[in-house]
């Protein structure tokens, strides 16, 4: 599976055979097997593995004893007793519950069945069956029973039980040790001031994290230069005290990207490239007997690399079984198309929809470290496979847990900071109600809905034959049932440059030939509009440069034009305003909730906030808004 340090990668090798030739690798270099065993007071052990058996020292209960509280009883005595000829007792012993069982007793009675005569003898109207509420010797635990097999991770249960049998003490095996090394020219530690060019080591903290929350012990080393021989030290000086050791970022191709030869070099290079997206340039291998992963320098390839690559072999290492997410099953919200031949990570949005949960897939570039941050679940698309249809059940590890998820409200549609200021109120209102916006286009966002695929869509599509926003395309596509709830008018225009340099006044600028215009994509309203605009003056859209040029929210818009890839496009004030960038208006338009369901009561909590006055003045001062009727149903 190795090849000379100047290759740049291995053949795609699917992830499976990966983790299968890097085991063997770590075998033929000498990596431990297992790590080292310990011996830990029963009390600390939690989270730990077991690295023995663990037997009973002694039964639990040691004695028979009472499971109540009431009087023990020798059963001989109330044969007979009935409500209607009820049996007194005078002999009898009052017992709590954990009490030994005095002896020649056989049953206890529970307080509140007992009836106490005048002469302190105990009434009783019911038979009592031999061992009714006795613990019996060993009920729980007996002596030399097997509590625990070993390669077994402890929980409080478990430890709480160990100590019961007369465990004082555990062999375990000890945390892991995590080495992380992160290297490259460009990066600084977290708050650190930035020049461009600078990346903040985020990635360090995360991998730290995830190791933490496995178990393991991490230890971040100083920040590495773009210097083989450096990258070597800190590899040979980290893999002398750890168990494993992440090797971030130069495991690609690029100029400076040296994991790869270094780990070929100071020791065994198993695997370069793993048919696995994102997380493709992942380097494998192993120096002076410590397992060694490069970890892609992207942080979505850097967390999922982390998952399927270094946490497994973190679980053997301590004879445990992988942890494991819970997994569900959900309807995709739309089309996923994906590559053959990689095993492709698509980071989703979960939410119950007519009964069914339904997955949105968020953005999947490897970069977007949101699509983490937001993600409910992961649906794993098999190398085999070339994609999934709308609507297609699909299988998905949770993030989430599934309660969480029935508290979701889906919306897919159009994009508006309007939904996301909306996510946020809703959740400081309840921590446990969530609003999951999908940004795919007013079109899109009608289809889903029609489709059984989300609660709500946001809309502002404008039907040129009548003037209407909204209303033709929802009569067209959803019939008279569906209902229409106003969320804004917005202000839309031109985002430009601070200062407007090219002087821009208004859509018939569009087609100057010194500018590049960044458009928004097919189905959004946007779109619609421009379109619309460009008709009412004659213009071909062909003729304007950059037509073509797609993005999906109005934020990537103006963040296109903020970073001088675009001198314009069109979108809503408050994201010109978000990246501190000047705005030429063209129209104020209605945006639009289209609902299947008014009276569902997930949607109760939204409509409450839409009355709210503070909500309101919130959207108000975003700038390029009016809330003059917002919540108002029009249809």
């Amino acid at each position: 599976m190795s090849k000379g340090p100047e290759s740049p990668f291995v053949s795609d090798v699917p992830a499976a055979q990966a983790i299968a030739a890097w085991r063997e690798a770590r075998a033929a270099a000498g990596c431990p097997a297992r790590i080292d065993v310990v011996r830990l007071p029963v009390g600390s052990a939690v989270g730990r593995v077991t690295a023995e058996p663990v037997w009973a020292a002694r039964s639990s209960p040691a004695f028979d004893s009472a499971g109540m509280d009431g009087i023990a009883v020798r059963t001989a005595d109330t044969v007979g007793a009935t409500e209607t000829t009820p049996v007194l007792l005078a002999d009898y012993e009052v017992v709590d519950t954990g009490d030994p069982m005095p002896a020649g007793y056989d049953a206890v009675v529970m307080r509140e069945h007992v009836h106490r005569a005048v002469d302190g003898k105990a009434e009783l109207r019911a038979a009592v069956p031999p061992y009714q509420h006795v613990r019996s010797i060993g009920e729980d635990i007996s002596a030399a029973e097997l509590l625990l097999p070993a390669g077994h991770r402890l929980r409080p249960v478990d430890v709480a039980a160990c100590a019961a049998a007369g465990v004082v003490s555990l062999a375990v095996r000890r945390p892991p040790v995590v080495a992380i090394i992160p290297t490259g020219d460009e990066i600084r530690a977290v708050g650190s001031e930035l020049e461009p060019g600078d990346i903040l080591d985020t990635n360090s903290l995360m991998l730290a994290a995830q190791a933490r929350e496995v178990g393991c012990e991490a230890r971040v080393a100083d920040i590495v230069a773009d210097d083989p021989a450096l990258i070597t030290a800190a590899l040979r000086a980290a893999a002398a005290e750890a168990d494993l050791v992440l090797l971030i970022a130069g495991s690609s191709a690029g100029r400076d990207d040296y994991t790869a030869r270094v780990v070929a070099d100071a020791g065994t290079l198993a695997v370069h490239g793993v048919a696995v997206r994102p997380g493709h340039p992942v380097v494998l291998g192993a120096v002076d007997g410590t397992p060694v992963v490069g970890v892609p320098g992207y942080p979505v390839s850097a967390a999922l690399t982390f998952d399927i690559f270094a946490a497994p072999a973190l679980a053997e290492l301590e004879g445990a079984a992988p942890r494991e997410r819970p997994s569900t099953t959900a309807h995709l919200a739309r089309k996923l198309p994906s590559t053959i031949g990689m095993d492709d990570w698509v980071r989703v949005r979960l939410g119950r929809v007519r009964d069914r949960v339904v997955a949105t897939p968020l953005p999947r570039g490897a970069g977007v470290l949101t699509s983490l941050v937001r993600a409910d679940g992961l649906l794993v698309v098999p190398s085999g496979v070339e994609g999934h249809h709308a609507g297609e059940k699909v299988r998905i590890e949770l993030l989430r847990g599934l309660a969480e998820i029935d508290r979701t409200i889906v919306a897919i549609g159009s994009h508006d900071l309007v939904l996301d200021l909306a996510a946020s109120a809703l959740r400081a209102r309840d921590p446990l109600m969530t609003l999951a916006s999908s940004n795919v286009g007013s079109l899109g966002g009608l289809v889903a809905l029609r489709d059984g695929l989300c609660h709500l869509a946001g809309s502002h599509l404008l039907d040129p034959a009548t003037g209407e926003y909204t209303l033709p395309y929802v009569d067209r596509l959803l019939g008279g049932s569906t209902a229409v709830v106003r969320l804004v008018h917005r202000d839309q225009g031109l985002i430009v440059a601070p200062g407007n340099p090219l002087d821009l006044t208004g859509v018939e600028d569009l087609t100057r030939p010194d500018l590049h215009y960044v458009n928004r994509q097919r189905g959004a309203g946007t779109r619609a509009l421009l379109d619309h605009e460009l008709a009412r003056r004659g213009i071909d859209p062909a003729d304007v440069p950059g037509y073509a040029r797609e993005e999906h929210t109005h934020l990537a818009v103006a963040a296109a034009v903020a970073a001088g890839r675009a001198d314009v496009g069109m979108g809503i004030l408050a994201a010109a305003r978000a990246f501190g960038l000047d705005f030429v208006p063209v129209a104020q338009e209605p945006y639009d909730l289209v609902v299947s369901d008014i009276d569902d009561p997930l949607l109760a909590p939204l409509w409450d906030l839409l009355s709210s006055p503070g909500f309101r003045t919130a959207v108000e001062d975003l700038g390029g808004y009016s809330c003059a009727e917002t919540g108002r149903r029009i249809r």
